[in-house]
């Protein structure tokens, strides 16, 4: 995947990705002007907090391709038009207007912004996740697909031929009675994995239908933190896992979801519902180490997030067992990805 620090260098690449000025909402709210489509420069220095002199500097420097995309200067009789149009009060001589194209324009060139590099990440995510998603499965007049028909077949094989093979077998068989029983052993849980499989497929189908991809991360930002928890619960009992419990608030020892995979491992769960544009950042992870290794000697921990991670959070966590999902990883986790550690 390609690192965000890209976009600051290759205008080939920023304009490839111009159309997603939608991800400027998912990072952070943007305020527009009264009309609805433009901002001032006060305004988007607001909003990737930095100074308006940040700003005026980058126009500076890179006027001609935000002119392209959508930043102008008004001035004369077009500023007299524009106020009495967007019913904004100013009494300057001229006013720098941008545009939403030329606002993500910004975010792929400011270098000293952590909401800009946010948006980069982001932007990039979703370039990634559309580029890597596969091809819809093709359905048959029954309303199954290919790989379902094919899972069904195998399961059937298995259960009805192979398993009373191995029955037969280990009635008429001495000497290695004990080496067909492992096999038979090893044959069923094949059968078993794969009958999860299906039922986790269908649960997935149905998902992507009631909350497409576009509107996840939306809704999730709109979520309160008990919302959130209850949702990583649904998403864990969507892979499988069992007696999965949120547990968050007092007396949660520090973890705020507990459970088993699929196949019996400890599970340990935790949930930051923070703000996009921040990040998850070392102390976190340590804090939640403790918890996970220490107190609840866990297999499996997770540190589920709806934002990024700083990169001493990631390395920590890894050297920790933790396994850390990110906002990118979230979203595409919400759409029917399935998460590897849980397999």
């Amino acid at each position: 995947m390609v690192n965000e620090a890209a976009l600051l260098e290759s205008k080939t690449l920023r304009d490839s990705v111009l159309e997603r000025t939608d991800v400027l909402d998912r990072v952070k709210a943007l305020s527009l002007l009264p009309d609805g489509m433009h901002v001032t420069t006060a305004m988007v220095a607001a909003y990737f907090q930095v100074g308006v002199k940040a700003i005026r500097s980058l126009v500076v420097d890179h006027r001609a391709e935000l002119k392209t995309n959508g930043y102008r200067v008004l001035t004369g009789s077009e500023l007299s038009s524009f106020k009495e149009l967007s019913g904004i009060q100013s009494h300057t001589a001229s006013l720098a207007i941008f545009s939403r194209r030329a606002v993500l324009n910004v975010a792929m060139l400011l270098r000293d912004s952590e909401v800009a590099r946010q948006v980069r990440v982001y932007l990039l995510d979703m370039e990634y996740l559309a580029r890597t998603r596969p091809v819809d499965n093709p359905v048959h007049a029954d309303g199954t697909s290919l790989d379902d028909r094919i899972d069904q077949r195998i399961t059937h094989i298995l259960g009805k031929t192979v398993v009373p093979m191995f029955n037969a077998l280990i009635e008429t068989s001495g000497e290695h009675r004990r080496e067909l029983i492992a096999l038979r052993a090893g044959v069923q849980t094949v059968e078993r994995r794969l009958r999860q499989h299906h039922a986790r497929l269908q649960r997935l189908e149905s998902h992507r239908e009631d909350r497409p991809l576009a509107g996840v991360m939306a809704a999730i930002d709109a979520m309160n933190g008990r919302e959130f928890e209850e949702y990583v619960a649904e998403l864990l009992r969507r892979e499988g896992c069992t007696s999965v419990v949120v547990r968050g608030g007092n007396g949660d020892r520090g973890v705020d979801i507990t459970g088993l995979t699929a196949d019996g491992r400890t599970m340990v769960v935790q949930c930051k519902r923070f703000a996009p544009y921040l990040s998850v950042t070392s102390p976190d992870i340590q804090k939640f180490i403790g918890a996970a290794k220490v107190l609840h000697t866990s297999e499996v921990a997770l540190f589920v997030a709806t934002c990024p991670f700083t990169r001493d959070a990631l390395n920590i966590a890894t050297d920790g067992g933790i396994t850390a999902v990110h906002r990118g990883m979230l979203e595409e986790w919400s759409a029917g990805a399935a998460l590897a550690v849980l397999g």
